[in-house]
C-alpha cells in the first residue's frame, strides 16, 4: 500500500475528524498536537493513527479539561493518571445527568402550567386532587416598593435552581376571610432536596378548592371572595393556607396576561 495513503494534509485531517484547520494550527503552536511526518517538499503530515490521539484531545476538552492539564497528561501518559482522570470525570458527569434531569423535568412542569393557563377561563373555580408536596418557605418581608430586591433575596435564601423551579406565595385562611391581604405569610417553592430543614413545610396531598384569575393581581380579592362563597354553597370546609402561583409569568409580556393558581385545601370529612 502506498506509504501516501497513511500522510494527511492537514486540511485532509481536519476534514476527517469534522473539525476547523485554525484548531489544529493553534494545537500545534502551543505543543499539544502535532504533525508527525515530513514530506520531501518540507511539507508537514499528519500520520493517520494519529487519529485516536486525538480524538482523546477532543474527549478531554468535551470533559473541561483545561489545555494546560490536557498538555500535562500528553506528555506523560501513564495508568495512574487516566484512572485518576476517569474517576474525577465520571462524578462529574454523574452530577451533569441529575442536573440535567432537574432541569428536563422543570421544563416539563412549566409545559404543563402554561398549556393549563391557556385552557382555563378567566375567575374559573374546581375541584382538583393534589399530591404531597415539600415546599421551602421564607418569610414575605417586602412593600411594593421593594419588590425589585425580591430576586435577590429569593436567589440568596435558595439558590439559582430553586428561583428557576418557580416561586409562589401563600397567606393564612384567616386573612384571607377577613380580606387581610396586606401582608402575605410567606414565599414558597417546590422543594427540589428530598432532606427536609427547618424551613420546609408540607404541603399535604388530597382535594383542593383550584381557582384561576387571569388578570393583574389587584382583582385577587375578588377572586377569594368567589372562591369563599363557593365553598358555602357547596359545604366545604376550608382549611390551612391559600397557595398562590403564577402560572405564566415566563411567556408573557403583558401584566394583564398573567395567570394566577389558587389552591385552598378542603377538609377530609372522612
Amino acid at each position: 500500500m502506498n506509504k501516501d495513503f497513511f500522510r494527511l494534509t492537514t486540511a485532509q485531517f481536519a476534514k476527517l475528524h469534522n473539525v476547523n484547520k485554525r484548531t489544529l494550527h493553534y494545537y500545534d503552536k502551543i505543543g499539544l498536537f502535532s504533525p508527525n511526518n515530513k514530506g520531501e517538499n518540507n511539507y508537514r503530515y499528519y500520520d493517520a493513527s494519529q487519529s485516536i490521539d486525538f480524538e482523546y484531545i477532543r474527549m478531554f476538552k468535551e470533559l473541561n479539561m483545561s489545555i494546560e492539564e490536557i498538555k500535562n497528561y500528553i506528555e506523560n501518559p501513564n495508568t495512574k493518571d487516566f484512572i485518576k482522570i476517569v474517576d474525577k470525570k465520571s462524578s462529574e458527569i454523574d452530577e451533569q445527568i441529575i442536573k440535567l434531569k432537574r432541569t428536563q423535568n422543570l421544563l416539563q412542569n412549566k409545559k404543563k402550567q402554561l398549556l393549563l393557563s391557556r385552557e382555563k377561563e378567566n375567575m374559573s373555580i374546581e375541584i382538583i386532587e393534589c399530591e404531597q408536596e415539600e415546599l421551602l418557605i421564607a418569610p414575605f418581608a417586602f412593600k411594593d416598593e421593594d419588590l425589585q430586591r425580591l430576586f435577590s433575596y429569593m436567589k440568596e435564601m435558595w439558590g439559582i435552581e430553586q428561583c428557576r423551579a418557580g416561586v409562589g406565595s401563600y397567606i393564612s385562611l384567616e386573612k384571607v376571610q377577613n380580606k387581610n391581604f396586606e401582608e402575605y405569610d410567606g414565599l414558597f417553592t417546590q422543594s427540589l432536596n428530598k432532606n427536609k430543614s427547618k424551613d420546609t413545610i408540607t404541603k399535604s396531598s388530597g382535594k383542593y378548592l383550584c381557582g384561576y384569575i387571569k388578570d393583574a393581581w389587584d382583582n385577587l380579592p375578588k377572586m377569594y371572595e368567589k372562591m369563599l362563597k363557593y365553598a358555602r354553597k357547596h359545604q366545604l370546609q376550608l382549611i390551612g393556607y391559600a397557595y398562590e402561583k403564577g402560572l405564566n409569568d415566563f411567556a408573557i409580556c403583558n401584566e394583564n396576561e398573567y395567570v394566577t393558581q389558587i389552591l385552598i385545601k378542603i377538609k377530609d370529612n372522612a
